[in-house]
């Protein structure tokens, strides 16, 4: 997740960039979307961070700046910053299923129609490419620690507090799960229904 710091949050608890970070956002949209027309005329092995960033029309320390890596493109995106911003934003007394639910809808309603279709690219590339799919426990274990964060900031406990950490890796899994399974061919689910699935199976615990 992108340090959510980064936004300021309306009275509703809509995160809202700044000036600064809408300038960030506005060259990483950029890059990817370059990134993710070549990947798709060309295959993502086939596609060179050079063509990438001349696509962009960035330099390439610029490209360095913004994605360490070719696999930081899809493993980093907008959707993870407000995810975390939308958490933060909800009560604190009310129930972590809850905070997490509505967190997640929150962010996918700041979404514009070009940012949720690159969201789905993403979840095709996690699914497909051998190489962004082995850092996924990299992405995990990262997303894991921020919701870790956020519920010991409410609870008063260590970060590092096993039943914290177990709910994080929860809701980071199933979260991606979603999203895996509404990239699929064929899948006609609405993102925010598998999400609401997501999060009822989550509060049912483990039960079938």
């Amino acid at each position: 997740m992108v340090p959510a710091r980064a936004f300021a949050t309306t009275p509703s608890g809509t995160p809202k960039p700044g000036l600064r970070e809408r300038k960030k956002i506005k060259t990483r949209r950029a890059i990817r979307r370059a990134a993710y027309r070549l990947f798709e005329e060309l295959g993502y092995e086939a596609t060179p961070v050079g063509r990438i960033a001349e696509a962009a029309d960035v330099s390439l320390s610029t490209f360095f700046r913004y994605f360490p890596t070719k696999e930081d493109i899809v493993l980093t995106d907008e959707y993870d910053a407000l995810l975390e911003a939308g958490i933060r934003a909800r009560p604190h007394d009310e129930p972590v299923v809850d905070s997490l639910r509505h967190g997640a809808l929150a962010a996918l309603r700041e979404l514009a129609g070009q940012d949720r279709t690159d969201l789905r690219r993403r979840g095709r590339l996690i699914r497909d490419v051998p190489a962004i799919r082995g850092r996924t426990a990299e992405m995990t274990a990262r997303d894991t620690a921020t919701i870790s964060a956020i519920l010991a900031e409410r609870t008063g406990r260590p970060a590092d507090d096993l039943h914290l950490r177990v709910i994080g890796a929860a809701a980071v899994a199933g979260l991606q799960e979603a999203l895996l399974h509404w990239a699929e061919d064929g899948c006609t689910t609405r993102l925010e229904d598998l999400i609401h699935q997501t999060m009822d199976v989550l509060a049912r615990g483990l039960t079938v």
